[in-house]
């Protein structure tokens, strides 16, 4: 079954099966280090989002041909040091030379195909959760405009750069069948395909959605990165699976909910009986996770009190 996930899934036996998926991006912070640790969180995470463990990863990359070796050995550095804390190595890699940085790991892991979590494993009653604040990319937007604090920059790269590894250990503890990593396409995009690919209705109560500081005053202000006015004219009328409204939101929480988001948390459907085990899971395992809406009938995303 075809089910858009990000990783390529190949099975090897009844119980194994090689999960291996690519992902690189220019910077999106000025600290080279933090730079190659946010970009390798972020190629990680899709293996996370599945349900996975990695095993080993390379290094993809472009370079400029004239820059200094020394912001080139920062990136891979950093993209090392968060390889390292996932418990697996950089195994080599391929760089070219281009004239804008670009960055991110090829990243091979396995699973217990039984285990493995999909957008499509959605079923109605299901509570949703969210596993990181909204806001990274208009709070980069807010840096690149010499706009945002410190402050606020600091906890939005704290939040890119911490895996999703231990998001997903708790979930599959608890056994949850359904989940996505909320990425480019904001969490409209991504909780589209879930509803799309599971074929039902997502109730996301927006006071409930968690948002990084200072993300909606930059909302506010207009410091939209383009990723996110093009996915609100996609996914909000997307055929007949769009996002609708029985409450008011004003346009910059609605810039936040389609946003375009870095190494993004995980979004995911837990059943009921098991919504407090995957509380307690995170708990153990310090990993933050909101409840913010359930799983229905039907096809779309409406947003509610």
């Amino acid at each position: 079954m075809q089910t858009s996930d990000d990783a390529a899934v190949y099975q090897l036996d009844n119980d194994r099966a090689i999960v291996q998926t690519v992902d690189f991006f220019t910077p999106v912070v000025d600290d080279p280090y933090m730079y190659g640790a946010i970009a390798a969180a972020n190629s990680l995470s899709d293996i996370f989002a599945m349900g996975a463990e990695p095993l080993f990863a390379l290094n993809v990359a472009g370079f400029p041909g004239d820059m200094d070796l020394d912001i080139i050995s920062r990136i891979l550095e950093g993209g090392a040091d968060v390889a390292a804390e996932a418990g697996i190595v950089i195994a080599g890699g391929h760089t070219v030379t281009d004239d804008e940085p670009k960055y991110g790991l090829i990243v091979t892991g396995e699973i217990d195909p039984a285990a493995m979590m999909t957008k499509a494993g959605l079923k109605p009653g299901d509570a949703l959760y969210l596993t990181k604040p909204l806001g990274t990319g208009i709070v980069t937007t807010a840096l690149k405009q010499e706009a945002a604090t410190s402050a606020d920059v600091d906890a939005t790269v704290a939040s890119m750069r911490t895996l999703n590894q231990a998001a997903s250990q708790a979930a599959r503890a608890a056994g949850v069948t359904a989940c996505t990593d909320v990425t480019g396409f904001g969490l409209m995009g991504h909780g589209t395909e879930m509803s799309i690919k599971s074929g039902v209705q997502l109730r996301i109560s927006v006071a409930h959605v968690p948002l990084l500081p200072g993300a909606a005053g930059y909302a506010e202000d207009g410091r939209v990165p383009g990723g996110g006015h093009r996915n609100r004219e996609y996914y909000e009328t997307f055929d007949e699976c769009g996002v609708s409204r029985e409450t008011e939101v004003p346009d910059w929480h609605m810039a936040l909910l389609f946003g375009p988001e870095t190494s993004g948390g995980l979004l995911l459907g837990v059943h009921p009986d098991n919504a407090q085990s995957f509380e307690d899971e995170c708990a153990t395992r310090g990993v933050d996770a909101w409840r913010i809406g359930d799983v229905a009938d039907g096809l779309g995303i409406v947003l509610v009190d």
